[in-house]
């Protein structure tokens, strides 16, 4: 337990960010996912029209901070790459 006040706001601000960051991290993760059952089912139709969203979605988790640019771009050029060479 927290004895002093600054200890006591620390603690009720550190449970605030846990959640941003979790709320932050979940929408990364579900952007993800939903580009790859897009690309597991075959609808490149889709995942091409999603992908346009999925660059913005994933470059502004960049700007909070939840995740790396460098991780982001990497992700989208291999999905885009995925797009560009499966079948039609």
């Amino acid at each position: 337990m927290p004895n002093t006040k600054s200890a006591i706001r620390r603690t009720k601000r550190t449970k605030t960010e846990a959640l941003v960051n979790r709320k932050r991290k979940s929408k990364y993760k579900s952007a993800i996912k939903k580009m790859q059952t897009y690309i597991e089912t075959g609808k490149i139709k889709e995942a091409r029209d999603f992908l346009p969203e999925f660059h913005s979605q994933l470059m502004k988790i960049v700007k909070t901070g939840v995740i790396n640019k460098k991780t982001a771009s990497r992700k989208i050029s291999r999905v885009a790459s995925k797009i560009k060479t499966a079948k039609k």
